[in-house]
């Protein structure tokens, strides 16, 4: 029962986004991380996804995408990221996934799943660039919902008991050259986390994997950064 993580599959069945704008890594993303996952994954398998799936606008859309990765082997584990404008509220998610079949993959959001004694906790987080964000979007306001939502997933995991390690998985980094998101680092020192992923960045293939912040370790884990390759945890 391994676990495995990678970011920003950015699925385009229906939609057909074109990722080759975003560098020639991208060409046959698609073909190349259905083949690499089928050849690293096995069914008895966990692969966390945070954040940018599938580029559909609505769930109707999203749904060759999520049957995609319903058919790919082992559990699927999935968080939000800033262009997964499909998802809708957990419970609308949810009972889509069921009336289509869609069975193998779970939400991260404001929860926390225990995997063979690891705890997986998360959330979206936010941009690095405030520059970047999206027009009028109250800054602080949605970093401050963010921080929450953390600490939501992250007092869940008391249920499964103490003493279990606790990873958790961001969309947005919540550290970056020297930007640092205080709010969302202070949630993880407070519940003692020491290991984080992060995807959302891309192009940057000669950042470090790791980078380290008040002994919480970082590591990204964006698709075309793995060459579409799910990264194993353990």
């Amino acid at each position: 029962m391994a676990l495995f993580v990678i970011a920003d599959t950015h699925l385009s069945e229906s939609t057909a986004k074109p990722m080759t704008v975003f560098g020639s890594r991208w060409n046959g993303w698609t073909e190349r991380l259905c083949e690499n996952w089928k050849n690293t994954v096995s069914e008895s398998d966990t692969v966390i996804i945070p954040g940018d799936i599938s580029w559909a606008m609505t769930l109707d859309e999203a749904l060759c995408d999520l049957k995609l990765l319903d058919s790919l082997p082992g559990t699927k584990i999935i968080s939000k990221g800033n262009h997964d404008y499909w998802w809708n509220t957990l419970k609308k998610n949810e009972e889509f996934f069921r009336a289509n079949g869609i069975t193998t993959v779970k939400h991260l959001y404001n929860n926390s799943h225990e995997v063979d004694g690891t705890v997986i906790c998360g959330c979206r987080g936010w941009y690095y660039d405030e520059k970047n964000a999206p027009e009028n979007a109250d800054y602080g306001k949605i970093v401050a919902r963010e921080a929450g939502r953390l600490e939501l997933s992250l007092k869940s995991a008391e249920a499964f008991g103490e003493g279990k390690r606790k990873l958790v998985f961001f969309h947005f980094p919540p550290v970056f050259n020297t930007f640092v998101c205080r709010e969302l680092v202070d949630v993880m020192h407070k519940y003692g986390v020491t290991e984080c992923y992060y995807g959302h960045i891309h192009g940057k293939y000669d950042f470090p994997p790791v980078t380290e912040y008040e002994g919480i370790s970082c590591r990204i884990i964006s698709a075309d950064y793995l060459e579409f390759k799910p990264y194993r945890i353990n």
